[in-house]
């Protein structure tokens, strides 16, 4: 079954075909939450761009995350002081909280209807010796400069021994999200679907993207695809792995949580609501795994209905999908040039289940190297296979 995004949004995205060969100033492969921000960034500079989306837009990861808006990644924040300093750790928060800030001017300024809502998100515990690690989080967080608190209670039929409240975060819907910017980028540039990217190729000061309908020359090309496609000399399929995560939508008649929820350990648990045909219903994802490991599908549903019957009786299943992310090893996206060794080549990937925030921030990064400009957080991304 596709997600819950993907059904409500049917025959909304109109990009035809690349038909022949193709020149413009930048090639984007992906038509992701990556690939479209970034396209709509450079369009707005007033950049020739043409985006090439193997399937329809929308139609993989993007449109299968659970749509939480977020900066709270987990418990992550105490990690990073710990490992790579305070400022650094403040330049990943002020990064993905002005991510939250962005996505909110781009729905305002295009007037896309996406069921954009704010809530405070919670990463909470169940277990009395977990309550420390929620306590380090909140003493990082007000650390870095943004107001996190501390509650023993939420608005989750669960008794939990503590959480971490994050004010000023948000929910939509992602798939409506992309639609707009889709349109919104088409209204100057081109999107093609159903065209497959087979390989990038230098051909003197340009690339030649080859795809299996024709040929696409640029200057610059953005790897905005959920695995990047060229495996030399990036070499990123030996620096990351993929993880599958599942959600189910259940309906009930019982009164549902304002708020986005996840615990910190495994198995994981996310709750969030969203509106379908009226009604207010509950998104309960996690429970992932190791993409490839010799697991049932089913066993995870299992897991997510057992959660749903103990919260809540009477619920009714609506819909059911899966999704895979790229995680690298140091949990830290891979946003900037591909590899030293092929100039104005950029990636974006590796965004360990929080992508929405940080594909924006990888596409603000990337717009503004190929417009020659500096980013303040570019250098808290920066790698060189």
């Amino acid at each position: 079954m596709e997600s819950l995004w993907i059904e409500t949004t049917r025959d909304k995205v109109h990009a035809s075909t690349l038909k022949e060969d193709e020149e413009t100033e930048v090639c984007i492969i992906g038509g992701g939450l990556f690939g479209l921000t970034t396209a709509y960034y450079l369009t707005k500079q007033g950049k020739k761009v043409i985006l090439l989306e193997k399937e329809e837009i929308g139609s993989k990861v993007s449109g299968n995350t659970t749509g939480k808006i977020t900066s709270q990644h987990d418990l992550f924040y105490a990690h990073l002081i710990n490992d790579y300093g305070e400022k650094y750790a403040q330049k990943y928060l002020e990064a993905n909280e002005q991510a939250i800030k962005n996505i909110k001017q781009i729905i305002d300024n295009e007037q896309i209807e996406c069921d954009y809502s704010m809530k405070k998100s919670y990463v909470y515990t169940t277990e009395q010796d977990e309550v420390i690690e929620i306590e380090k989080e909140v003493e990082a967080v007000n650390k870095l400069g943004k107001n996190a608190k501390f509650v023993n209670t939420v608005d989750l039929p669960i008794k939990i021994k503590g959480a971490i409240e994050f004010d000023g975060q948000a929910e939509f819907h992602p798939r409506k999200y992309m639609i707009g910017l889709s349109n919104a980028i088409q209204k100057q540039n081109k999107i093609y679907q159903d065209t497959t990217v087979t390989d990038v190729e230098k051909i003197g000061e340009k690339y030649k993207v080859c795809t299996d309908k024709g040929d696409v020359y640029a200057k610059y090309v953005v790897i905005a695809s959920h695995f990047p496609i060229i495996n030399m000399p990036g070499f990123y399929f030996v620096k990351m792995y993929q993880s599958t995560s599942y959600i189910i939508a259940i309906e009930t008649e019982k009164p549902l949580p304002e708020g986005m929820y996840i615990n910190i350990k495994e198995p994981v648990y996310s709750f969030r609501t969203t509106d379908y045909k009226g009604k207010k219903i509950l998104l309960i994802g996690g429970v992932g795994n190791k993409t490839g490991e010799p697991i049932s599908n089913n066993e995870h549903y299992e897991m997510l209905e057992k959660k749903a019957k103990e919260m809540y009786p009477d619920y009714k299943v609506l819909y059911r999908w899966n999704t895979r992310d790229c995680i690298s090893l140091d949990k830290i996206p891979y946003i900037g040039e591909f590899s030293s060794f092929m100039k104005n080549v950029y990636v974006g990937t590796g965004f360990k289940k929080w992508g929405i925030t940080t594909s924006n921030v990888a596409a603000n990064i990337v717009t503004d190297k190929i417009m020659g400009k500096d980013n303040k957080y570019e250098e808290i991304f920066t790698l060189f296979p």
